[in-house]
């Protein structure tokens, strides 16, 4: 008996110490999109005039997401949310960048933008290009977009609505549908963090 109860225990410590390699995977709140084919390219002017690729941001988690500045919800949102996590994060947001593509080209010009996003947060940056740098961005990323007129004159955007996450190694990791949430968004930024 006593044979068979240390077989058995053998047995499990060689179990579980299988499952050790499981346990050192994160674990995630948000959609793991790692291993896309997509997001792994990015060239673009930041608020500064400054000419931006991802590899710039190497070592830090990268948050992008796609909006413009007139957006009445989804953009002030998403750029709350992230300063609400980056108050957080404390000293490791330092570890951490927040971009924001706009998609509105026409209105959103540099000196827009250098006023709108760091407003949230003052690290985070504000990423610009022509029209067709934006198109390809957003093809990139597979983000729609698209100008609405509204009655009256003027015009709004259409626009997918989601944060991706990149890791520290410029991999495209997560991605936060809309209303995610700051929670969602901290705990999995943490998680990369770590490695």
């Amino acid at each position: 008996m006593k044979s068979f109860i240390a077989l058995l225990l053998a047995g499990l410590v060689f179990a579980f110490s299988g499952c050790g390699e499981q346990g050192d995977k994160p674990v995630f709140k948000l959609t793991d999109v790692t291993g896309a084919s997509f997001g792994k390219t990015l060239e673009l002017s930041d608020h500064n005039g400054q000419r931006r690729t991802l590899a710039d941001f190497k070592g830090k988690v990268v948050a992008l997401f796609f909006g413009f500045t007139h957006c009445p919800d989804v953009c002030p949102t998403t750029l709350s949310e992230m300063a609400v996590v980056m108050k957080e994060l404390g000293a490791d947001a330092s570890r951490v960048q927040v971009l924001f593509v706009s998609v509105d080209p026409e209105r959103d010009t540099a000196d827009v933008l250098k006023r709108y996003v760091p407003a949230f947060h003052p690290s985070f940056l504000g990423m610009i290009g022509n029209a067709d740098e934006i198109a390809r961005a957003a093809k990139e990323f597979k983000i729609y977009y698209q100008k609405q007129p509204l009655k009256g004159g003027g015009y709004t955007m259409d626009h997918s609505a989601g944060t991706y996450i990149i890791d520290g190694e410029g991999r495209l990791r997560l991605f936060a549908q809309y209303g995610a949430g700051a929670p969602a968004l901290l705990h999995d930024i943490r998680q990369l963090l770590k490695k």
